[in-house]
């Protein structure tokens, strides 16, 4: 038998032929049309499949990227996995356990030092700023000379968001944005590259630092997260949903609302354990940066500062029956805002994604964006002329700008702080405050706030139930939730970051209402965002009315099968010539049988080791376990690295005590559902599809899965097939 004799498990042309790019720019991608199967004892025969070519231009939301794959979250559960049980005992295993716990300590205790590094580090160079900013504008405006505060306001601006989106453009791309869609991918099952890589989390601080100081409309929110995980995907994803738990919890002081967060944002996997290590991370993130920042503001041992996002504290805040209509109409306008909010973001993002191609161009476009920032609030500073008493300022850099002697500008004082305390001082100035409507309305357009409270503020200014914090505080919500689409993790964020409990009723239906509006018309922000990077994200539940597509359509084949004991020369051809990540086994003799799957990555461990059988005399002396596999992860070498003589391709290796013997199978006959909801309630990477002799005909992976998308807008609903392209 020929040693790189290709031999199929189903024969027919592959799912996507290669893409080639014109010079114009436009790709041109076959979609397949699902392929009848027919299935007989021994063979399976895939009939050739029709293509036809659609024009996909970058920032099509139509299209499944073949860069991604899904990580290993299922347990190989090998011979050396099964041995390693069998010496190691109970007390390993409590040992494991409590090391686990010893991991999620480590991960709300360093999440909220990085939080704290990203607070102070804002707070100090905003504080210099600004200081040099008043010293200039309180001399300039007797001497006539304020076009040099405007010019320094411009250059401290532009200069700290040069370096960040420099660092995130040259040194480590994936850096860029909030972080919460890798995030909602990664929890989902998506192997997301680099993006728990130290050199991210440093750019990702930097850049976040750089980005407020400079002006930009971002926000010191963002999923920080350190890692000290067992070398397996299976625990590093549940670190992953404890670091994004713990980044919520430190960024609003609420470590309900982070545990909240990380599974309603996409967590396919829970357990009951898992929750109260994910809740016991947040709270020690949240203890651990209230005892930080309250020694660094001069208070130590007050713990008053629970999150980086403070609100400031709702003690009074009470409703009334019949304001509960107005909440819901309130949804309504903020689930109607954020579905224009995301329609004009999807369009500036595929704009971006189709112009903006080179790096120096988006550090370029950075840099206008803070410098339009700084223009924008010198010119409200200068022409809206809204003074107060001194004492009531609520900045320590009160301007006076055109006002009179012992009085301060309110516009200038709101900018001339950090977002952060803005958005306090608009929830808690007292009513009258700003006297300047369209300051106010200005500005609580560009902080995503609603200008009911002002509406009910000018129609009934005796009354006591009108509060103007109060509804800037549902109004944010409201706006944020059309904008996001968060129901329960936003609602309990928002009470513990307010400190008040009784306000939960008007938020959920605040938030309800915003996200039900809002799906009408489009996605989340976040959804769009991962349907435009080519992601394959499995939603939570199956496509409806799909029980008539079964699993010979769903599947990927023809499969590339390996012998239980097979040469190492067509095992090396075929890891050169293919890319999948799985490879099923089987029994090499005339019925195939099907006998487990073995991964890329172990077959190369194995290759590079040299673990032949006919060198078993040096190999047997290493007393093979999984730490060899182990020491690998998670950069596994590339088959091109592995040096294999001529003489050693002719060698074999027993598959046998490293494939997983016990894999999930469906049989070809199985539906679209079922085969779904095993795969995403398990975690899979690989699912075989068998026949009525177990003989393997086919693999689902997750793109198999993810290009079978529904489609929702404006109570209409349908379901579409997606295109499977390398070049997104």
């Amino acid at each position: 038998e020929c040693a790189n004799e290709l031999r199929f498990a189903a024969s027919g042309d592959s799912d996507i032929d290669s893409c080639q790019v014109p010079e114009n720019g436009v790709l041109e991608v076959p979609i397949s049309i699902n392929a009848d199967v027919e299935v007989n004892n021994h063979t399976s025969v895939a009939r050739k499949r029709k293509y036809k070519l659609e024009t996909i231009e970058p920032g099509s939301m139509n299209v499944i990227s073949a860069k991604y794959e899904s990580l290993d979250y299922d347990v190989c559960e090998n011979n050396l996995l099964l041995e390693e049980d069998r010496t190691k005992g109970y007390k390993f295993v409590v040992k494991k356990n409590l090391s686990r716990w010893l991991i999620f300590l480590l991960i709300g205790t360093l999440t909220a030092f990085i939080a704290c590094i990203i607070d102070i580090g804002i707070e100090e160079l905003s504080e210099i700023k600004f200081k040099t900013l008043k010293k200039y504008v309180d001399r300039c405006v007797e001497e006539n000379c304020l076009y040099i505060p405007f010019l320094i306001w411009v250059v401290t601006n532009i200069v700290p968001v040069a370096l960040g989106s420099a660092l995130v453009a040259y040194i480590e791309p994936t850096a860029a944005g909030s972080g919460i869609p890798q995030v909602k991918c990664y929890l989902n099952g998506v192997k997301v590259p680099r993006v728990v890589r130290i050199k991210t989390l440093f750019v990702k601080v930097v850049g976040v630092i750089c980005s407020v100081v400079g002006g930009l409309a971002v926000g010191k929110v963002r999923n920080l997260r350190i890692f000290k995980y067992f070398r397996e995907d299976h625990e590093k994803r549940d670190f992953v949903s404890g670091g994004a738990a713990a980044g919520v919890a430190a960024a609003f002081g609420a470590p309900v609302g982070g545990v909240l967060f990380s599974l309603e944002e996409g967590a396919s996997f829970w357990n009951q354990s898992l929750t109260w290590r994910i809740f016991f991370a947040s709270i020690v993130s949240t203890f651990t940066l209230n005892i930080v920042l309250s020694t660094y503001h001069g208070h130590p041992g007050e713990l008053s500062y629970a999150g980086l996002l403070n609100f400031g504290k709702f003690d009074n805040i009470s409703y009334e029956l019949f304001e509960l209509p107005i909440f819901v109409l309130m949804g309504v306008i903020g689930g109607l805002l954020g579905s224009i909010f995301n329609h004009i973001n999807y369009k500036l993002t595929v704009f971006r994604m189709r112009n903006i191609t080179k790096k120096w161009m988006s550090v370029l476009e950075a840099m206008i964006v803070a410098a339009i920032s700084a223009t924008l609030g010198f010119l409200m500073i200068y022409f809206l002329n809204d003074c107060k008493p001194l004492g009531q300022d609520p900045t320590t850099n009160p301007i006076q700008m055109f006002c009179g002697d012992g009085e301060y500008n309110a516009v200038a004082a709101i900018w001339f702080q950090t977002p952060e305390a803005s958005v306090r001082s608009l929830f808690h100035d007292p009513p009258g405050s700003h006297k300047s409507r369209f300051s106010w309305c200005v500005f609580c357009l560009l902080l995503f706030a609603v200008l009911l409270d002002v509406w009910t503020e000018s129609l009934f200014p005796s009354s006591t139930w009108v509060d103007p914090g109060k509804y800037a505080l549902v109004g944010a919500a409201a706006q944020l939730g059309g904008v996001v689409r968060m129901t329960i993790s936003l609602t309990v964020i928002m009470i513990e970051a307010t400190g008040n409990i009784t306000f939960g009723l008007p938020l959920m239906l605040t938030l309800i209402m915003a996200k039900w509006i809002g799906d009408f018309f489009n996605e989340g922000l976040y959804d769009i965002h991962i349907q435009l990077s080519g992601v394959p994200l499995l939603p939570w539940e199956p496509p409806p009315l799909s029980y008539n597509i079964y699993a010979s359509e769903i599947m990927s084949h023809p499969v590339f099968t390996f012998n239980s004991v097979e040469y190492v020369g067509y095992i090396v051809d075929v890891l050169k010539s293919e890319t999948y990540n799985g490879f099923p086994g089987d029994t090499g003799d005339m019925k195939r049988t099907f006998r487990g799957i073995i991964l890329r990555s172990q077959l190369i461990v194995l290759i590079k080791n040299k673990i032949f059988n006919e060198s078993s005399d040096i190999w047997n002396i290493k007393q093979i376990t999984i730490k060899m596999f182990r020491d690998e992860y998670p950069r596994y070498p590339n088959i091109k690295d592995v040096n294999v003589t001529n003489i050693e391709r002719s060698y074999t290796i027993d598959l046998r005590p490293f494939m997983n013997p016990s894999p999930y199978t469906v049989q070809h006959s199985a539906s679209l559902p079922r085969v779904f909801r095993l795969f995403r309630a398990l975690g899979l990477r690989h699912l075989a599809v068998v026949n009525d002799t177990n003989e393997v005909i086919g693999i689902v992976t997750r793109k198999d899965l993810a290009r079978y998308r529904i489609w929702r807008h404006r109570g209409q609903m349908g379901m579409e097939e997606l295109v499977i392209s390398e070049k997104v």
